[in-house]
């Protein structure tokens, strides 16, 4: 179809990213509109600033107010999750639950062929099936959070930014007089401003208990001061001084004990994987071979994937350090995102 008769709707938050995002697609002649997401009373100036966009862009932009949506699937998972002891992906949760099913849903009603965002990854299609791919650029690909997505989706969506390195997005912004060619990258947390992630929840639910810390040999060496102001793999702030290096092995909510163990020890060869899905729809035949990416900075390293009743077991050729219980195991054929899932135990 042709750009001109194309409509296509713009996740705009005012900044770089998306700025040029929407910049580029009425370049090429598509008919561009936008829509501005308040997840959250911190995005007011989200707001201000998509409006502030959208006029120097010379195109519509809708308001959609998401606070509800977005505090009963991410805010309250994210909460409950550190009360209990485990690492969580807000923003892959996020990204099927809220974002883009807003973006795909407020698509269909503005009667818009395609939504695009300012994500740095790349959409193909191979007969008929959408894969993701990560980004050009390594160090700003963004699939790991994206792989949760359906095929609704992604049958649907745009990343015109896909194959540019962040240099030259800023110089197109600067080129172009977008007033967000200088605005410093959004942080990760984006509900979260000014305070630790614990005083966060702590204002939300109340403070935990203290408990006890467990040395390696099996030992009380200390209190905690509640299980959510740590995290598995953590090394510091730790509250003991045990005359060498050790860091959070496990965190049991039940007992409200968080066990330490030496650093020299944080490895782990294989974790067990829950609640995943396949981005093609299916997974290759087990067992197969693939990278894996336990954080989203993280280097893609070679797995062994086996099924585990209705879960993955996924073997590390070598040992990985700090793999969190909660955190999404992303897997890839090369560039080619698989899925992924959430890591439920590792050893």
């Amino acid at each position: 179809m042709p750009a001109a008769r194309t409509k296509v709707l713009v996740a705009l938050s005012g900044g770089v990213d998306s700025s040029v995002c929407a910049y580029l697609l009425k370049e090429q002649g598509y008919d561009v509109t936008a829509v501005v997401m308040k997840m959250s009373p911190l995005h007011d100036d989200t707001v201000e600033a998509a409006k502030q966009a959208a006029a120097e862009l010379k195109i519509p932009l809708t308001v959609l107010d998401l606070q509800e949506q977005f505090r009963a699937n991410v805010i309250d998972y994210f909460v409950r999750s550190y009360r209990l002891g485990i690492t969580p992906n807000p923003c892959v949760i996020c990204n099927p639950t809220v974002k883009f099913k807003a973006l795909i849903d407020e698509a269909d009603r503005q009667g818009c062929q395609f939504a695009a965002t300012g994500h740095y990854a790349q959409i193909i299609e191979e007969d008929g099936v959408f894969h993701i791919l990560r980004g050009e650029s390594k160090q700003r690909d963004q699939s790991y959070m994206l792989y949760r997505l359906t095929q609704r989706e992604l049958s649907r969506l745009m990343f015109p930014l896909s194959r540019l390195p962040k240099d030259i997005v800023r110089a197109i912004a600067h080129e172009a007089k977008l007033s967000a060619f200088n605005k410093p990258d959004s942080q990760e947390n984006c509900f979260i401003a000014g305070k630790d992630y614990a005083s966060f929840i702590e204002q939300e639910r109340g403070k935990l208990p203290a408990g006890e810390l467990i040395a390696p040999d099996g030992s009380v060496c200390g209190m905690h001061n509640g299980i959510l102001h740590y995290t598995v793999g953590q090394r510091k702030h730790l509250g003991v001084a045990l005359g060498r290096a050790v860091f959070v092995r496990e965190i049991d909510p039940v007992t409200n004990r968080i066990y330490l163990a030496d650093a020299e020890n944080d490895s782990y060869t294989e974790a067990i994987v829950e609640g995943q899905t396949a981005t093609a729809g299916a997974f290759p035949a087990f067992p197969f071979t693939a990278l894996a990416k336990i954080r989203s900075a993280a280097t893609p390293v070679p797995v062994t994937v086996n099924e585990h009743g209705s879960m993955l077991h996924v073997t590390f050729d070598t040992p990985q350090r700090a793999v969190a219980k909660g955190q999404s195991l992303v897997l890839y054929d090369g560039d080619r995102l698989l899925g992924g899932g959430f890591i439920a135990s590792a050893t």
